[in-house]
């Protein structure tokens, strides 16, 4: 990843949730991370417009994790003795809401952005709950988070070399990192002041930012902190990227991948190796 688990990780100052009198609280946080796990369903779409057979394969193993993590969820809900409840409409909002409109926003949007706030909220509810099964639960996913975002990372950096593409993503990015912080307001207006872990809620929050902005500029599509950049440009990135993404979804004939398979890398290198022995079939990739 182009971050470390430290830079990603908030320090609490040692403050822990208590179980059971957190157990409610808890449900409510883990019943967003349900519903982010569910539009798992939603990596099946991209699959058909991977840009290559390798991203593909890549995309089918982390359709099968995230559906994993469903069932995972269900055991820390087991854990806590409590039952999900519905999602909130801003965490709706980034997992369905910002779907992308192409490859290269499914990639920067729901995998390097998306699943990095996810990663950094697992970092800090394994330093904050004091059940070691559910720590033991977090850190499975995390581990599987964590090649999540390093393959939007990676991804979006090669769309980024596009200037084109560089704007475009940065302004929808900003409108991710928006509702981000609707969501952390949202959260502190239903805190409890006086609890050790909830009272840090907007130096939490004020830390995911930094680190989604730090983020940005490794991936290429920021040059500078965003305090340094003029409101009104911030304001004009946002509209350019709304803009190419209503003209993205636009109905239209778009390039999947079952158009263009035989020019694969994983096809031709295949088709290109010398068969010993009494001619076979096997497989290409």
């Amino acid at each position: 990843m182009l971050l470390t688990r430290d830079e990603m990780r908030f320090d609490f100052g040692g403050a822990r949730f208590e179980l059971p009198h957190d157990a409610e609280s808890l449900g409510w946080i883990f019943s967003q991370f349900l519903y982010g796990e569910v539009t798992g369903i939603q990596v099946g779409h991209w699959i058909y417009h991977a840009p290559n057979l390798d991203s593909a394969r890549f995309l089918a193993v982390q359709c099968q994790q995230e559906l994993s993590h469903v069932r995972l969820m269900g055991n820390v809900f087991s854990c806590l003795g409590v039952e999900p409840v519905p999602v909130h409409r801003w965490v709706r909002f980034l997992a369905t809401g910002l779907m992308g409109a192409g490859w290269e926003e499914h990639c920067c949007l729901e995998m390097a952005l998306g699943e990095g706030y996810v990663l950094a909220i697992f970092y800090a509810l394994e330093d904050t709950i004091p059940d070691a099964e559910i720590v033991r639960l977090l850190k499975i996913a995390s581990r599987q988070e964590e090649m999540h975002v390093q393959f939007g990372e990676t991804q979006t950096q090669r769309a980024a070399r596009d200037p084109k593409m560089r704007r475009r993503l940065l302004g929808m990015s900003l409108v991710s990192l928006a509702a981000m912080r609707r969501l952390s307001g949202a959260l502190r207006r239903r805190a409890d002041a006086a609890h050790p872990v909830w009272r840090q809620l907007p130096a939490f929050a004020d830390h995911l930012a930094a680190v989604t902005e730090l983020r940005l500029q490794r991936l290429g599509l920021l040059e500078r902190p965003l305090v340094e950049v003029a409101a009104a440009v911030r304001a004009w990135r946002i509209a350019e990227g709304l803009a190419w993404r209503a003209a993205a979804l636009v109905p239209r004939r778009r390039r999947l991948l079952t158009d263009h398979y035989l020019s694969d890398p994983a096809v031709l290198k295949a088709a290109s190796r010398p068969i010993h022995g009494p001619a076979r079939s096997r497989a290409v990739y």
